[in-house]
């Protein structure tokens, strides 16, 4: 067998497909116990300009979440997450902070697949039975980050339509939307604002693809310190912990990225924007010093605290779940566990 008959076998592997889909299924798990705290991470994120008149123009395109468009609605003037939520309820019935779960979970479900399934496929191919290191997970995390960018931030952009159709702003310039349900956000979106639309918010997301590959450098660093060479499980404590400081550390750095992703996503601002990557940095620009204009340095950080409240416990209870899928899986089927998830 060639070497390029070997690497790509290592692409289009079981083991890969094993990670894939246990990356998939406890990201969504974690992803809905803690659906709630996304819903209010949202209504504090965003940012509105004093006359919203169209939906935004395509000035990049995203990931990733990262997932995600965020609700742009500053005139709501709850601040602690137990509060919003309490609103929230109050004003949009019991069930409100879950509206829009299906169509996050759908979206959650195929950027995570893609992502765990690049991680470790092209993990198992570049390092071939070598040791990895921390610039090395940083490298194939990016390489990772960009594939899964460009494939579901179409996904994200209909889910995050969706999830704010039929909330009650305090803002009166957003506009309602009126879609039926996902196929129904993807014709109306493309019929009203062009098949760009759909890439909305990219070049903003494929810098966060540094959110995820910090996230899984960290996370994998120190589970690299805790094996300390020796091949065994993680305990559920363990891949917890460290899932938690691995998610804190990347949403903390990047989160200015991550509220101007949330504006572009949405849709909705006073900005028309070109399609170039020179107008995309531009209006990147724009929106980070005209919300440091608006607000100060603290409003580049606005909902930080539901934000970590939100994903270091998803991103926690994802990994636990995660290795333990996977882990399960390989020693019911008989087989070791690879390298590359070492």
């Amino acid at each position: 067998m060639s070497s390029g008959d070997f690497r790509f076998a290592e692409v289009f592997s079981y083991e890969s497909l094993v990670h894939a889909m246990a990356g998939a299924v406890g990201s969504v798990t974690a992803m809905t116990v803690f659906f709630p705290l996304d819903t209010a991470r949202l209504r504090l994120q965003g940012e509105a300009t004093p006359s919203i008149t169209s939906y935004f123009m395509l000035i990049g395109v995203e990931v990733s979440r990262l997932f995600f468009f965020s609700v742009v609605d500053e005139k709501r003037k709850a601040r602690s997450t137990p509060t919003i939520l309490s609103e929230i309820v109050k004003e949009e019935g019991l069930l409100a902070p879950y509206r829009g779960w299906f169509p996050v979970i759908c979206s959650l479900c195929c950027s995570n697949f893609v992502y765990f399934y690049c991680f470790h496929s092209l993990k198992a191919s570049w390092l071939r039975g070598l040791k990895s290191t921390p610039s090395k997970d940083l490298l194939i995390g990016i390489t990772s980050g960009v594939v899964n960018v460009l494939v579901t931030t179409p996904l994200w952009v209909v889910n995050t339509r969706l999830k704010l159709q039929g909330a009650k702003f305090r803002n009166a310039d957003i506009r309602p939307t009126n879609y039926s349900g996902i196929m129904d956000a993807f014709v109306q979106i493309v019929e009203d604002e062009g098949i760009g639309a759909l890439w909305n918010g990219t070049f903003p997301s494929l810098l966060l693809v540094l959110n995820p590959a910090v996230q899984f450098m960290i996370y994998e660093g120190l589970k690299r310190q805790l094996k300390k060479g020796v091949h065994r499980e993680l305990l559920s404590l363990e891949a917890f912990m460290i899932g938690a400081v691995a998610k804190a550390v990347a949403t903390t750095v990047t989160y200015p990225l991550q509220t101007v992703q949330s504006i572009l996503r949405f849709g909705q601002h006073g900005e028309h924007t070109g399609r170039s990557l020179l107008n995309s940095l531009r209006g990147v620009m724009h929106l980070l010093i005209n919300r440091v204009r608006r607000h100060g340095w603290q409003g580049l950080f606005k909902g930080l605290e539901a934000k970590l409240l939100q994903t270091v416990l998803t991103a926690a209870l994802m990994f636990l779940l995660y290795e333990k899928i996977a882990s399960s899986t390989f020693r019911v089927m008989g087989v070791k566990r690879p390298v590359s998830s070492r």
